[in-house]
């Protein structure tokens, strides 16, 4: 026979996860989602403009957490041109537009902060 006794009670335990309820992770990934934005648009190469204010983010939660998605609408013949600009591209009549990386430089700085932010947040407890 098996026996199994508990002592004490679960006060710790819900005062850890009231406390976290009140975290502000969601609130610090909307204020660095909106800067990412700013970085973004103001790194990326203009020519008319479009892609530099094409630029978005969203937030979405799932069993693991909060995730994070930066994004740009600027779409053209189903290609995104934020990500023709970024990994290079051929053009129509053979030719080869070279690689700019301007994303990774423009939101590192922003990742870099966030991170340091969020982990803030979640050891505050």
């Amino acid at each position: 026979m098996i026996t199994i006794t508990q002592k004490g009670d679960f006060k710790n335990t819900e005062r850890f996860l009231k406390e976290a309820q009140k975290m502000k992770v969601k609130a610090i990934l909307d204020g660095y989602g909106a800067k990412g934005v700013s970085a973004l648009s103001s790194a990326t190469p203009k020519n008319s403009g479009e892609t530099a204010l094409s630029w978005n983010y969203r937030i979405t939660m799932d069993t693991w957490g909060y995730n994070i998605t930066w994004y740009n609408t600027n779409v053209n013949n189903g290609a995104i041109i934020a990500i023709l600009i970024q990994y290079g591209h051929g053009t129509g009549t053979g030719g080869y537009v070279q690689p700019n990386d301007y994303i990774n430089p423009a939101m590192k700085p922003i990742f870099d902060a966030m991170a340091e932010d969020l982990w803030k947040e979640v050891t505050s407890l």
